[in-house]
């Protein structure tokens, strides 16, 4: 065995079809394409969402709803949690930072107190958003609930 005679294996490698080439390849005239029609011509392209000239079903479906330009999106974080952080961190302060360390929120996130679960701890805390039942939970285990502003 030498370099000059390696062929790859049997039926591994195969010739393309080329189309396009005279009446003599037997695939010249029409290459392959059919008769007439927008997919026989150069160029073409069927559009997305086109379904042969039937309306397409985006057309056919009623648009509904829209999306509130002025929504503020809040990752929630319950009172039970901070009792954890504060717990296992010997915190008596919870603000951004230490929640973005415990890697609870990230840096773009702003941050609501929901009041799921007890709080034993006396905690100040800060958030962009309090709860009605955290704000009270928080207060009631003689803490403070401080509102940042949303930047």
């Amino acid at each position: 065995m030498n370099l000059s005679s390696l062929k790859p294996a049997e039926g591994s490698i195969k010739t393309r079809k080329r189309i396009g080439r005279g009446p003599g390849s037997g695939l010249g005239g029409t290459s392959t394409r059919g008769h007439k029609g927008a997919k026989s011509r150069s160029g073409y392209s069927k559009k997305i969402g086109f379904e042969g000239g039937q309306m397409p079903i985006q057309r056919r479906l009623p648009k509904f709803g829209f999306k509130n330009i002025n929504r503020v999106e809040y990752k929630a974080i319950n009172i039970s949690t901070l009792q954890q952080l504060a717990e296992a961190k010997q915190l008596t302060t919870i603000g951004l930072d230490e929640l973005i360390n415990a890697g609870f929120i990230s840096t773009s996130q702003l941050v609501k107190i929901l009041g799921n679960g007890t709080l034993t701890a006396k905690l100040a805390v800060e958030a962009h958003a309090f709860s009605k039942s955290a704000e009270a939970a928080i207060q009631a285990a003689g803490g403070t609930a401080v509102k940042l502003y949303k930047e």
